[in-house]
């Protein structure tokens, strides 16, 4: 049985490039992300790999990349849920500030505790323990089934709605879970066992 499940950061966002708090904000892709997108479509499709579902979150650049990948792999009418419990970390009243304002505003070691700390929330958002409690159930009452019944199934989201899964995945702990940096556009294949743990993990680099 192929138990197989593809985890896709979306391509660059506008406020990616600009370096700004994106969170919930619906914001497009750049042109260098739809690239990103276009050219993990074509990773997957030269591992000859084919999906059953598929799964994205209620933001844009998230939908705009699945659509973009299916494209690219043929299968534009494949079955998509789009679900909010997916959706990037809600980062509060950081949302639409450059990260560099951040700083000067709140001092870089404030500023790195709510960007890295597994528990503290910026003002009004989500800490990243936050993300994993939305994020965890829905994964494994709706995603994790689909994979343990041999259907292969592809992820578009988030930086941190995918730390999340990964941190179960993986086994990582609340130490290790907020430095692991997802890069865009880059597929992560991964061969489940049947007791979920992970038989094989392969990053498809451009």
């Amino acid at each position: 049985m192929d138990r197989l499940l593809v985890l896709v950061r979306h391509g660059q966002s506008e406020w990616n490039r600009k370096n700004l708090f994106t969170g919930w904000k619906d914001v497009d892709l750049t042109e260098q992300g739809i690239a990103e997108a276009k050219q993990a479509g074509r990773s997957l499709k030269a591992k000859g790999l084919e999906f059953d579902i598929a799964y994205t979150s209620h933001l844009m650049r998230a939908q705009k990349t699945l659509t973009l990948i299916l494209d690219e792999i043929g299968q534009s009418d494949l079955e998509t849920i789009e679900e909010q419990a997916l959706n990037e970390r809600d980062y509060g009243d950081l949302v639409g500030l450059n990260k560099d304002d951040a700083r000067k505003k709140w001092g870089d070691e404030q500023v790195h505790i709510w960007r890295r700390s597994y528990d503290t929330p910026p003002p009004g958002g989500e800490s990243l323990k936050d993300t994993v409690a939305r994020v965890l159930p829905y994964y494994v009452q709706h995603i994790l089934p689909d994979v343990l019944r041999g259907r292969c199934v592809l992820v578009s989201a988030h930086g941190n709605s995918l730390r999340a899964m990964i941190m179960v995945l993986e086994g990582l702990g609340r130490d290790e879970i907020p430095g692991l940096e997802l890069a865009t556009g880059v597929p992560i294949v991964y061969r489940l066992n049947a007791d979920t743990t992970v038989a094989s993990k392969e990053v498809l680099e451009p």
